[in-house]
């Protein structure tokens, strides 16, 4: 069979291809009537199917392609991504900064989705570590999540109560119902988990296996919040007041709170603490409580940061709000402003020559080749090796749920030509022993595409893009693609 035959018959089985929706049911059985959009699709029409045809120009192509045996031969023994590194990139990379920021050490949020609570207290830690003469200072961040996973199984109880009045298979419920316990988070619950809870030292509330380790945690309380759910909604079929719901509800969170004591250790509501400076000098032994400490040692007004986004799926020069992008119940949902990329960077690039960090948000997965820690694109040559284009736009990436922001870390540093950036420092929080001892290397065309979120204060921002978070927000649904927790 020619070429020519064959891109025929690939073509023809595209322009097949229908989109599908499955036919909604009820409990009883019942066929229940669709929206023209969500109409189940008839696949009767053979002309759909994979053919005879269609498989023999398949393995015509193969047959005739000489590069066959020697990519299966490499594939079938090794990972894609360890054959495809661009040797290139790796030993052109230059691992300097002409303007690094100094912190403490490395941090390590290890088999847990904490990576924004970890991002948010690094931003903290240089100011600290300055002003009080440390060698190295971490908050606790089992403290601080301990409470996050209080007010996420709360806030998740309320969104069933609110809820009560629509259909199980209603889209928000379907949506609470898939993660009813994350461990990802935003800006914004650092900042409403600070202002109700306080900090404490990490050494005050130490790590266990289970906030280090979350996956067998998250199991049995999601487990119990969907059993929670149920009783819920049937005692509101059984005529239950609100005001008895809600009494419900507490005994439900009793027992939570109960379990994150088992597994968390329990939260200090006083505790006692100095530090020793880098010349050996002792501080005077305290007694705090969280909000004190974080008065006093800390001190910085996080709601003088402000979130913006770089997403070309949505209007730029418009403030976002994300519907249930929170983890306390009655506070505010996460807000943003858009901007375009070049906006965003020259304030994020003021920020770090001014020697302050910057938490973002971005896709850490894409191009990143992990043994070193740089993060590029075209890093690994996927599409050239298997003979495919992979190239899609950044909107496009987000729309077709290719791409968005998985990972929150910090910007350290940036290294420049002149007055454009090259590339930029990043502090992650996997370990030491991830890419250069626990940095990554972002060139500046990975901050273009994959990069969707920063962090700026409002002396960094100009005033008429600051105006914008007066406005009126466009809210967006928890199934927008810029929802997706950062873990």
């Amino acid at each position: 069979m020619t070429c020519r035959r064959i891109a025929c018959v690939l073509a023809a089985a595209a322009l097949a291809a229908a989109s599908w929706c499955a036919p909604l049911r009820a409990a009883d059985g019942r066929t229940l009537s669709c929206p023209p959009s969500r109409r189940p699709v008839d696949f009767s029409d053979s002309a759909g199917r994979i053919s005879e045809e269609m498989l023999a120009a398949f393995r015509a192509m193969v047959a005739a392609d000489p590069r066959t045996a020697p990519v299966t031969n490499a594939v079938t023994r090794n990972s894609v991504k360890d054959l495809t590194v661009d040797l290139r990139m790796v030993t052109a990379h230059d691992g300097a900064f002409s303007h690094p920021i100094k912190t403490g050490s490395v941090t390590d949020q290890r088999a847990s989705g904490r990576c924004w609570l970890f991002a948010g207290f690094n931003i903290l830690r240089p100011r600290i570590l300055k002003q009080y003469n440390l060698a190295d200072f971490e908050f606790s961040q089992n403290y601080s999540f301990f409470w996050d996973k209080l007010e996420k199984a709360n806030l998740f109880l309320e969104g069933i109560l609110r809820t009560l009045d629509r259909r199980l298979d209603d889209r928000h419920i379907a949506w609470l119902l898939k993660t009813p316990f994350p461990d990802g988070g935003q800006w914004n619950m650092v900042v409403d988990l600070v202002a109700r809870y306080g900090l404490v030292p990490r050494d005050v509330m130490p790590d266990t296996k289970h906030s280090s380790g979350t996956a067998e945690l998250n199991g049995i309380v999601s487990l119990l919040l969907r059993k929670n759910a149920a009783r819920l909604r049937a005692l509101n079929a059984e005529g239950k007041s609100l005001e008895e719901l809600r009494g419900a509800k507490v005994a439900m969170l009793a027992d939570i709170y109960r379990i994150l004591c088992y597994h968390f250790g329990e939260p200090p509501a006083a505790f006692s603490w100095r530090y020793k400076s880098k010349d050996d000098k002792l501080s005077e032994m305290k007694t705090y409580t969280p909000k004190s400490f974080y008065r006093e040692f800390v001190g910085v007004d996080l709601g003088e940061y402000l979130l913006f986004y770089s997403c070309p799926a949505h209007a730029f020069g418009r403030l976002y709000r994300i519907e249930f992008d929170r983890d306390v119940s009655d506070a505010k949902d996460m807000t943003f402003v858009n901007v375009p990329m070049e906006t965003l960077k020259s304030m994020v690039l003021k920020q770090i020559l001014a020697e302050e960090p910057v938490w973002f948000g971005s896709d850490v997965g894409q191009e990143h080749f992990r043994d070193s820690g740089i993060l590029r694109p075209g890093i690994h040559a996927i599409g050239a090796l298997l003979g495919i284009d992979l190239g899609m736009t950044k909107a496009e990436r987000v729309l077709y749920r290719a791409s968005n922001p998985t990972h929150a870390m910090v910007l350290m540093g940036v290294d420049l030509a002149g007055d454009k950036p090259v590339k930029w420092r990043v502090e992650n929080s996997w370990g030491a022993q991830r890419g250069d001892k626990g940095y990554l290397m972002m060139y500046d065309d990975w901050f273009d595409e994959y990069l969707y979120a920063a962090l700026v204060h409002a002396k960094h921002v100009p005033e008429d893009i600051k105006a914008l978070f007066d406005g009126e927000p466009v809210v967006l649904p928890p199934w927008d693609p810029m929802y997706d927790g950062l873990r």
